[in-house]
């Protein structure tokens, strides 16, 4: 087969990796691509955005499956686009991904179909929304509607932090996503991922996974998109596992196909387990980042064949299997994110951190320049490794990081942690 894979993060390395090593594979591309992508894939210069431009390539080089890794081109209605030029792609249509690229849309959804979530209001315009927030009181949750990149999300410890919430997504800080709100009841709890592989009417769950949102250890710091991820997570007991897929992914499958919208595609649930059992805070409608790097270390299917499944509804007689080991990845940012930061420092000692046992190292910001690699993002590579258990992971890791020389990057030492002391409690 011919495959276009798009995106250049780390996610889409993992998948670029996890692709390459399909035998249905003849020919193998990715747009835009990044240095460590190169190695598994044809990195051509497209631009995403120009519909156009993927189509004719397409058609051009006879290209039979698209793999579309990040939202945004996604909820830009692509995989319609490519669709109508009868290319077969991988990922929901535009208005099913809504439910990533709309909070209101999700949250609709789940009045509709009785799935638990937290109590909310919808707003378009600042007054409302504060005379809202003083009514219910702090903590609660503030959402830009529409997508901003992970950072349209404020969890208000007071009154005073949702208003100034509320007051930079109306004066445009985040565009056009910021132009209606949404304000949540804040769900206190553990936090965890949970994804399914949906073909609009069967919905298969992956292995489970977990990331560490924060930037700095012990959870501190300002939120990002993602630090570290492990999988398996002793979060997601098999009780809770089947609670969430009977609550809230079947619903919402079953839910976008009676509205005549079917979802297809990876369904990623951030799901927060209370006492009063799972609630959805928020879906995403694409691999989760680094979530996805772990699961494609332990995913033993094909998943080429998965992808095709989902594409053509026969996901009923399809199953995946998975490697017993824990997997763990760390992310390695560049200082100063989430905030500012500095691009093409360089990145020395990668080869000789891919000689630790297991190790695997994916690129998630970097580019290649006269043989070297350097920074070109804010999270930058993510060193990932397998283990009998998630500690034995979380060590081969953070030796693969240790071999790593790059002065202007820096990680959090802590990944996997609530895995790491459950195995030690166990003995």
């Amino acid at each position: 087969m011919h495959i276009l894979l798009l995106g250049s993060g780390g996610r889409e390395h993992a998948l670029a990796w996890k692709i390459a090593a399909s035998p249905l594979v003849t020919k193998f591309w990715c747009a835009p691509g990044n240095a460590g992508i190169a190695r598994e894939a044809e990195c051509v210069a497209l631009d995403v955005a120009d519909h156009a431009a993927v189509i004719d390539f397409c058609k051009t080089n006879a290209v039979e499956l698209v793999v579309v890794g990040p939202e945004t081109p996604l909820a830009a209605g692509i995989v319609d686009d490519l669709t109508a030029a009868g290319i077969k792609a991988f990922g929901p249509d535009r208005i099913p991904a809504q439910l990533e690229s709309s909070k209101g849309f999700t949250k609709a959804l789940c009045t509709e179909f009785g799935i638990p979530t937290g109590a909310y209001k919808r707003f378009t315009n600042a007054a409302d929304a504060r005379a809202y927030v003083q009514s219910q009181g702090a903590p609660i949750v503030v959402k830009a509607d529409g997508l901003a990149a992970g950072k349209g999300v404020v969890v208000a410890k007071s009154v005073r932090e949702a208003e100034d919430a509320i007051a930079m997504m109306f004066d445009g800080t985040f565009g056009e996503a910021g132009a209606e709100v949404v304000i949540e009841e804040f769900l206190p709890g553990r936090e965890i991922s949970f994804f399914a592989l949906c073909d609009g009417e069967t919905a298969i769950p992956l292995a489970s996974a977990q990331d560490h949102k924060r930037v700095f250890d012990h959870d501190v710091g300002p939120n990002t998109g993602g630090m570290g991820a492990y999988s398996p997570t002793p979060l997601v007991t098999p009780a809770i596992h089947d609670a969430i897929m009977a609550k809230i992914i079947l619903p919402t499958v079953s839910g976008m196909k009676q509205r005549g919208t079917p979802f297809r595609g990876i369904l990623y649930a951030g799901i927060m387990l209370t006492t009063q059992g799972p609630k959805l805070f928020e879906f995403n409608v694409r691999f989760g980042d680094p979530e996805c790097q772990v699961l494609m270390l332990r995913m033993m299917s094909d998943i080429v064949p998965a992808f095709l499944a989902a594409c053509d509804g026969q996901l009923k007689n399809f199953d995946l299997r998975w490697h017993p080991e824990a997997a763990l990845t760390v992310v390695m940012a560049a200082k100063g994110y989430p905030g500012d930061y500095q691009k093409g420092t360089r990145i020395e000692g990668l080869d000789d951190a891919a000689k630790v046992e297991t190790a695997e190292i994916f690129h998630a910001g970097t580019v290649e320049k006269d043989g070297a690699i350097l920074a070109n993002g804010g999270r930058v590579l993510n060193v990932c490794a397998l283990g009998k258990t998630v500690t034995e992971a979380q060590v081969r890791a953070y030796q693969a990081v240790d071999r790593i020389n790059w002065p202007e990057g820096f990680c959090r030492r802590d990944i996997g942690w609530q895995a790491v002391d459950a195995e030690k409690s166990k003995g």
